[in-house]
C-alpha cells in the first residue's frame, strides 16, 4: 500500500512541473507584433526587412526629384520588374518582394506624374484585347487603343555582394549594394542611375535567408 501511495505522490508532483514546462514552451513560441522599418527579432548580415523599405524610400526621394521625369508634359512610361532585379549577391531574396515595394510608392509618389506599366499582365491583356476584337464583349468605358502601351523606360536593379571570413574568430562580414539605374528602351541610354545602397555587417554567427 505504501509503494502505491508513493507512486500517486509522485505522478501528482509531477503534474505541476509538466504544466510549467508546457506553459514555458507555449510562450517561447509566441509570434511578435514588430516594426517593419526597424530591427528584427533575428538579424543577420545580410539584406533586412528594413532595409527594403529604406531603399524604396532612396529611390522614390531621388526620382521625384528628376523635373525631367515629373515635370514633362507627357508622364513618361515605366516598368518596374522583378525579372530586371538582377540578384548576383550571396544572399538569397523574393526580387518580387523589392520590385512590389518600389512600384507601389513610386506609384503612390508620382500620383500620375509617371505611368506605370504591367508587363507581368501581357497574357490577361492579350485575352481581353482579343474579347474585344472578336465582339464579344464592349470596349469598355474608356475606348480603345490601338495596342498596348509602349515603354520609355525601365527600371533595373543590381544586388551584389562581398563576403569574408575570420577563421580564427569566426566573424562573418558582408558588404551588400544595391543600385538601381533607369534604362532608355528606345536608346538604351541610362538618364539616371541611383546612389548606391549599402550595408556593411558582421556577425559571429550568419543567419539563414530563405
Amino acid at each position: 500500500m505504501k509503494v502505491y501511495c508513493a507512486v500517486a505522490f509522485g505522478l501528482f508532483a509531477a503534474l505541476p512541473i509538466a504544466s510549467l514546462q508546457a506553459d514555458s514552451n507555449r510562450r517561447g513560441t509566441q509570434a511578435m507584433d514588430l516594426d517593419p522599418s526597424g530591427r528584427g527579432a533575428i538579424g543577420g548580415i545580410g539584406i533586412e526587412s528594413r532595409d527594403i523599405d529604406a531603399m524604396s524610400d532612396q529611390v522614390v526621394r531621388e526620382l521625384m526629384a528628376r523635373a525631367d521625369l515629373v515635370r514633362s508634359a507627357q508622364p513618361p512610361r515605366i516598368v518596374v520588374d522583378s525579372e530586371k532585379i538582377l540578384n548576383n549577391s550571396s544572399q538569397r531574396i523574393d526580387r518580387d518582394m523589392i520590385a512590389g515595394a518600389l512600384r507601389t510608392s513610386l506609384n503612390r509618389a508620382a500620383a500620375g506624374r509617371i505611368r506605370f506599366i504591367s508587363r507581368e499582365s501581357m497574357d490577361i491583356i492579350a485575352r481581353e484585347r482579343a474579347l474585344k476584337d472578336a465582339g464579344q464583349v464592349d470596349s469598355g468605358t474608356r475606348g480603345r487603343t490601338l495596342a498596348v502601351a509602349g515603354l520609355d523606360f525601365t527600371l533595373i536593379g543590381r544586388l551584389t555582394s562581398l563576403d569574408s571570413r575570420d577563421s580564427r574568430s569566426g566573424l562573418v562580414q558582408r558588404r551588400t549594394q544595391v543600385i538601381f539605374e533607369l534604362v532608355d528602351m528606345e536608346t538604351g541610354e541610362i538618364p539616371w542611375s541611383g546612389q548606391p545602397y549599402v550595408v556593411l555587417r558582421a556577425a559571429g554567427d550568419d543567419v539563414v535567408y530563405r
